[in-house]
């Protein structure tokens, strides 16, 4: 990682925007928690819980929210969305690796490829025939390039990825380590009792601004390509399957398994662990809470959670009636017994 450079209030405002209150030459040298910040570094409040930290903080200065402008006497930027804003200045101080260009003496790089002086090529990587690199592309160590392969400018693969022949990633692409994109999809016919499988001949095309994460799977389609839409943001451990097509500016976050066929609306959020089975359609701007289970087609904007998923104050309303169920029983009982009594003594 670079090291990173100093840089004071002044100059972050200047380009991220803000307000400042307190010195604007205050010196700051990366970012940290409200817990573990010292002098040097810049903390940032965007909840309410974390405000008893405030009170305690070491950092030199914080990013607060207007509401919280006045919960502190450090210097501070104050903005509107201060998570945001951390995120903005967290880059700021740790910027990517440089890239060293060139291809390693380990590397194996068949024929026909297309490599621009500008990329990286690390040790023990494979680059298959007619593979298209861009412009700063960097391919780490024992990365596997299938045949035909095409990575967008300024891409970035982490030790140990595998592309499959024929998939397409765009531009400023990250991909972590583990990750395999383009293997067969689950796609099997019974035939009596044998299992036979059918050939797998679409692709992956991921889009532009797209992270993988470590371990992820994207199968490539049966027949059309399986789609990853621009700006899409995938956790470690995610399993899509086969033509699924997942819409722009998504998140999903670990250990989701998304069955075959199923397509994901754009600006979506979709919780840890959540199973969403195949052939489905799911609506722009949906919200799905981590484990919950999807069985139908989500056709509305909204939050939705539970098994099999609902809407998000329906899916609440019943866990408390769940909750509550022991002492419901309690009281259904006492009734019951106190009727009893009653129709004894008529």
């Amino acid at each position: 990682m670079a090291k990173a450079k100093k840089y004071r209030l002044a100059q972050i405002v200047e380009r991220f925007g803000g307000e400042i209150i307190g010195d604007p030459r205050t010196p700051i040298s990366q970012v940290a928690t409200l817990e573990n910040a010292a002098r040097q570094h810049i903390g940032f409040l965007s909840h309410g819980k974390y405000r008893k930290q405030l009170a305690g903080t070491r950092a030199g200065a914080v990013i607060l929210g207007r509401a919280d402008s006045g919960l502190t006497q450090l210097p501070r930027i104050v903005c509107d969305d201060p998570y945001l804003y951390f995120a903005q200045v967290s880059a700021l101080f740790n910027p990517p690796q440089a890239i060293k260009p060139g291809v390693h003496r380990t590397a194996v790089v068949e024929r026909g490829t297309r490599i621009p002086a500008s990329a990286s090529i690390g040790a023990g990587a494979y680059v298959g025939r007619g593979v298209k690199l861009g412009k700063g592309v960097v391919i780490g160590a024992g990365c596997y390039l299938g045949d035909a392969v095409e990575i967008g400018a300024a891409s970035r693969l982490h030790a140990h990825v595998t592309v499959y022949a024929g998939c397409r990633l765009g531009r400023r692409a990250l991909v972590h380590s583990g990750a395999v994109i383009g293997a067969d999809g689950f796609g099997i016919a019974l035939d009596q009792d044998t299992w036979r499988k059918i050939p797998q001949a679409g692709g992956v095309l991921i889009g532009d601004d797209v992270e993988i994460g470590a371990n992820t799977c994207i199968d490539r389609g049966a027949l059309d390509d399986t789609v990853v839409e621009d700006g899409v943001k995938l956790d470690n451990l995610i399993q899509i399957g086969h033509n699924v097509r997942v819409g722009a500016h998504t998140a999903i976050a670990g250990c989701t398994g998304i069955a075959g066929s199923t397509r994901i609306g754009k600006h979506c959020m979709i919780g840890g662990a959540a199973a969403i089975v195949g052939h489905l359609d799911i609506a722009d701007r949906v919200v799905i809470h981590a484990a919950t289970v999807v069985t139908k087609s989500i056709r509305k904007a909204g939050t939705y959670g539970g098994h099999p998923a609902e809407d998000s104050r329906s899916w609440a309303r019943h866990m408390a009636l769940l909750h509550n169920m022991d002492s419901l029983r309690e009281r259904l009982r006492s009734m019951e017994q106190r009727l009893s009594t009653r129709e004894k003594k008529v």
